[in-house]
């Protein structure tokens, strides 16, 4: 009986975790694009039944557990970029492109091996520069709501050294009380506590879909989907990258007109169904994933409820609430930005000018930040000469192997194609 309640219950976790780390960055994402607050829970309730199907079939297909999730970074983008010309319709038309593109990326591997061939620091940079807005969102807030946001911060450090899991979760519980014993009761009369489908006819522009569309299908890739698989490989499973690309980019696709913006692996979350916590048979964690997908979906019934909470508390206290949210997702971008001397220029070059928020000719600043970083790196990136070694020594790669040659140790460190990893199947 503890082996079939442990999956169920990791399942639960996943999809409450999930759920409370990052739903005020979806709200603050959506209503930055224009989405009014019944436009917003829409999207919301659809972003959680397309998370939870996709969830749900992926790990009864495939029988790994494959959770899947909103496109946080892509949340944030919303929130850098702001309306686009057009307003509201021309997001969706952006969201329905990007979901698209995603699809396209799981029919045709060259263009996801296009998306992954982008140099790791820029990616990272980008997305850095794109979560920074957000991040600083804690600071403005104890400056400026010091007796609300102070209680929040504080949850958030204590939790975060003790409970890590629940830190974010924690620190909104107390965001939730203080806006209850801050905010005027009439602001909650009225409101539509239960989330109702609004669809939006959507509209296109092609600074729209230069500046947003392409950004947000990058930005979920990079952030989401390869991290996702990553985490799934490292627990030992060879998930099916195409299939998932599919089904999540088909979920995207039909949460679109309802106001959701992106459906993806997830990455933050993934962990918690694909780990032994999960159940020591790896083979039998999918069923945690599944559950996590159900419990996602059934969350978005309080999609009504949360949009209602948003609307009536400070806006700079919900920013910080997504601000902390994304604290560790910025200090891995900025890890992997700088951490190649030879690309940090560009990769600095690349969150500068992402941070900056520019539009121009229409088009933010994050595919601006893509832009010159690669530019940079045509420009000014020098390939170092091979070293031959001399003939009648060693070469310098050996001497900091002490003196042994370095190939026999790279062959050593690939996977060897006998390695029990876990394939894709029924």
């Amino acid at each position: 009986m503890a082996g079939r309640v442990q999956p169920l219950l990791a399942g639960v976790v996943t999809a409450l975790v999930g759920f409370a780390s990052s739903f005020t960055v979806v709200l603050a994402g959506l209503r930055a694009a224009g989405a009014s607050d019944a436009q917003a829970a829409s999207g919301l309730l659809a972003l959680c039944v397309a998370c939870g199907l996709a969830a749900a079939w992926l790990g009864w297909r495939h029988r790994i557990p494959m959770s899947v999730a909103w496109s946080t970074p892509g949340a944030a983008l919303l929130v850098a970029t702001g309306p686009p010309p057009g307003g509201w319709p021309v997001a969706v038309g952006a969201f329905l492109v990007s979901g698209a593109l995603i699809v396209a990326a799981g029919l045709f591997p060259p263009l996801s091996r296009a998306v992954a061939a982008i140099p790791k620091p820029v990616a990272g940079a980008m997305l850095a520069g794109v979560l920074l807005p957000l991040c600083t969102a804690p600071v403005h807030a104890l400056v400026e709501l010091p007796l609300v946001a102070g209680p929040v911060v504080v949850a958030w450090l204590l939790l975060h050294r003790f409970a890590r899991r629940w830190a974010v979760p924690g620190a909104l519980v107390v965001a939730v009380a203080a806006i209850a014993l801050t905010a005027p009761q009439a602001g909650l009369t009225g409101a539509a506590l239960v989330p109702s489908v609004t669809l939006t006819m959507p509209a296109w522009n092609a600074s729209a879909l230069v500046g947003l569309a392409l950004p947000l299908f990058l930005v979920t890739m990079a952030a989401q989907n390869v991290p996702g698989m990553a985490v799934l490989v490292g627990y030992g499973y060879r998930p099916p990258f195409g299939a998932a690309l599919r089904a999540t980019g088909l979920a995207s696709l039909l949460a679109a007109p309802a106001g959701g913006h992106a459906v993806n692996l997830a990455a933050i979350t993934a962990a918690l169904a694909a780990s032994p916590d999960a159940h020591p048979d790896p083979d039998r964690r999918w069923v945690a994933s599944v559950t996590a997908g159900l419990g996602l979906a059934l969350l978005g019934l309080g999609a009504g409820a949360a949009t209602a909470l948003v609307a009536v508390a400070p806006p700079i206290l919900i920013e910080a609430v997504a601000g902390l949210a994304l604290l560790g997702a910025l200090a891995t971008a900025l890890a992997s930005a700088v951490a190649d001397p030879a690309t940090r220029e560009a990769a600095v070059v690349t969150f500068v000018v992402t941070a900056s928020g520019v539009t121009l000719i229409g088009v933010g600043g994050a595919f601006w930040g893509l832009v010159a970083g690669c530019l940079m790196l045509l420009l000014f990136h020098r390939r170092s000469p091979p070293t031959v070694p001399p003939a009648d020594g060693p070469g310098p790669s050996d001497h900091s192997s002490g003196g042994r040659s370095a190939t026999p140790t790279a062959r050593r460190t690939r996977p060897s194609a006998t390695e029990p990893i876990r394939s894709a199947g029924t």
